[in-house]
């Protein structure tokens, strides 16, 4: 069996649901990020920041979006040093204004991707991809990209054959 590190952002608290602000006990992107875990087994590594951010959805969306405008790279809790054990990497989360969250790039513009296989998977409330897999040629350079995943975020419980077929097509 391969080696895979599934990197994960999740947001729980009051989400954006089928139009709708909903509070969410787990995240999407963490149930989606289980379901992987569950299909083709690996570690999870969850980013945080240390900064929280707001349990408003509003303004959490208004400060994703400054930090966006501004390509903040907001301070985490933890971050992985390598990821030499590993050849495949599933990066994942939910979408903000069209990317991922800047805490991802946070932790992934720290890593060597040289050789390492990367696969997308992005929850979001109808802008799909947006421009996640752009993004993360800049961020992972020299990496190897498989297919991304886009994961309807009010139907990622309900999700997991989806993604675990997706996940163990990559691997």
């Amino acid at each position: 069996m391969e080696n895979n590190l599934i990197l994960y952002y999740s947001r729980k608290g009051e989400n954006y649901w089928n139009g709708e602000i909903r509070n969410l006990e787990k995240g999407n992107t963490r149930i989606a990020a289980e379901f992987i875990r569950n299909a083709v087994g690996g570690d999870l590594f969850e980013i945080e920041t240390v900064r929280e951010y707001p349990a408003d959805y509003h303004a959490c969306a208004d400060l994703a979006k400054r930090e966006l405008h501004d390509d903040v790279r907001p301070v985490l809790k933890n971050y992985l040093d390598n990821i030499d054990e590993y050849e495949n990497i599933f990066v994942c989360g939910p979408c903000w204004w069209g990317t991922f969250p800047m805490a991802v790039f946070s932790q992934l513009e720290r890593l060597d991707f040289t050789g390492k296989k990367v696969m997308a998977l992005m929850t979001n409330e109808g802008s799909g991809l947006g421009f996640c897999e752009k993004d993360l040629r800049k961020a992972c350079k020299r990496a190897v990209f498989g297919n991304a995943l886009a994961v309807h975020g009010a139907e990622t419980a309900d999700s997991e054959s989806l993604i675990a077929e997706w996940a163990k097509s990559e691997v």
